[in-house]
């Protein structure tokens, strides 16, 4: 099946060679998860602040049972600070 992964600011640099801007469609294997692809292109666990499937939120607590399907985009961005 296929996701489409989008890894934001400072996380760009886990997306392979192959990616287009910050994003990059994936041939996934049914029931990975959201930790699973994290974990494949080596994301470190506590850079990934917010994480989204199609717009939706997935809380850290859920990250290694929320399953992906075919055509879903996953999203992460890293903490960010400012003022």
């Amino acid at each position: 099946m296929q996701i489409t992964l989008k890894l934001y600011a400072l996380l760009g640099k886990y997306l392979p060679p192959e990616a287009k801007k910050n994003e990059v469609s994936l041939d996934v294997e049914e029931g990975v998860t959201v930790a699973d692809v994290l974990q494949r292109y080596s994301v470190p666990e506590d850079m990934c602040h917010l994480v989204l499937i199609n717009g939706s939120f997935v809380p850290p607590g859920a990250r290694e049972s929320a399953t992906l399907s075919d055509g879903d985009a996953l999203a992460v961005w890293p903490p960010v600070a400012g003022g």
